[in-house]
């Protein structure tokens, strides 16, 4: 299975914009996949996004579709440095890039 886009769902005011940004970007760059930002677009997270304990949709999260069509959540929560008492962007893109290896080696 091969990568076709990564899509992030967020929104600018959310404060885990930039951390979820940061790694799209940099995943985009190393993986040499396209991307896509989705602004708020709920209607997308409904369909494809995880949601909490009572059935609500959450931002950002971040998305591989698949040349086949699907779409798979890779990462829905930033990891929180507990040292720098901040989200941890290297450990989100560790973490997602752990997921999509594990996506496209089916």
């Amino acid at each position: 299975m091969k990568a076709k886009k990564l899509i992030l769902v967020t929104s600018e005011s959310h404060p885990s914009h930039k951390p979820f940004l940061k790694v799209l970007e940099e995943l985009s760059k190393e993986l040499n996949i396209e991307k896509e930002i989705k602004n708020e677009d709920y209607a997308f997270l409904a369909d494809y996004g995880e949601k909490d304990e009572f059935g609500a949709t959450f931002l950002p999260q971040l998305f591989i579709e698949t040349e086949d069509g699907k779409i798979i959540p890779v990462l829905t929560q930033m990891p929180f440095n507990p040292q720098k008492l901040e989200p941890d962007p290297e450990e989100g893109k560790k973490q997602a890039l752990e997921k999509i290896k594990n996506v496209l080696a089916q």
